[in-house]
């Protein structure tokens, strides 16, 4: 594969790897410098990672906020300083967690369905004063993001043997799923921590077509996974127009838009303002 290649790859990551280490591994399976991804998983899950490839990277900001699917086990009385199984024991009630019951858990759980605020673990790439939050935390210091809006979709129990739980849960980009645990064990008066996560579905995209990254396959076209985006056909005039980042008439569509030429190739993302439409990504040229 060369550097005019383009689009994106479904990778299965396995545990152990950081996100970037599978983009590194893909970069040397495929010959190619420009790859990066969307939606970090944290080295200890497994599952689907959307990686984009040659010009196709200038899209992974608007697959970032795709809703996902996680399937996971957490473990009821016991509490850690990562909220996953990776971290030193810093709490948790072991007698408490064995009179949980499933309805118990049901109901716990489904007080986060919804739109909620949730404050980002310690250890999490987030940034707080232009440092990362994981950063802080090794040197031990206290350091807090604030909480921001997240979307729990369906957040279910499919499997529960005290003190052990399987869930699974659809919810927003953004969303850290080991707080969601912690959170659950919290409200129980238990604590809780993660300590299975695999990522099996973004949007559309499921990790059951995805490839480990030493064999990535072929390329996805970016306009399937950005099928959530509206999209608008232009004339073969406003192709060659877009093809050099011109500004076109208005769409009339709010937020960002799929823009394709006669026949259906996409050339880039548009967004309107006021009586004109700009580019945000043009792939031509």
């Amino acid at each position: 594969m060369t550097d005019a290649a383009s689009g994106f790859l479904l990778i299965d990551k396995p545990a152990g790897l950081t996100s970037h280490d599978a983009v590194d591994r893909v970069r040397r399976a495929l010959g190619i410098r420009k790859v990066g991804h969307a939606g970090t998983l944290d080295p200890s899950a497994t599952g689907l990672l959307l990686i984009g490839v040659g010009r196709a990277t200038r899209l992974l900001r608007f697959a970032g906020d795709l809703s996902k699917e996680y399937e996971g086990t957490g473990l009821l009385g016991v509490e850690t300083d990562t909220l996953d199984a990776d971290g030193t024991v810093v709490g948790g009630d072991s007698e408490a967690a064995s009179r949980v019951t499933a309805e118990d858990l049901r109901r716990a759980m489904s007080a986060f369905v919804g739109e909620i605020e949730q404050v980002p673990p310690a250890y999490s790439a987030v940034k707080v004063g232009g440092e990362r939050l994981y950063r802080a935390a090794r040197r031990g210091e206290a350091v807090t993001a604030p909480p921001r809006t997240v979307r729990v979709d369906t957040l279910d129990l499919v499997g529960f043997e005290v003190p052990a739980f399987d869930f699974r849960v659809w919810c927003s980009g953004g969303t850290y799923v080991r707080t969601l645990v912690a959170d659950v064990g919290a409200r129980l008066g238990c604590g809780a921590h993660l300590t299975r996560l695999r990522r099996t579905a973004i949007g559309a995209l499921r990790a059951d077509d995805a490839r480990p990254p030493d064999a990535p396959g072929e390329p996805v076209d970016p306009a399937v996974v950005l099928a959530h985006l509206p999209a608008v056909e232009v004339t073969d005039e406003e192709a060659a127009a877009v093809s050099h980042g011109r500004v076109l008439g208005p769409a009339g569509i709010e937020g960002p838009y799929r823009v394709h030429a006669p026949g259906g190739a996409l050339l880039g993302i548009y967004h309107d303002v006021g009586p004109k439409a700009v580019p945000d990504v043009v792939l031509a040229g």
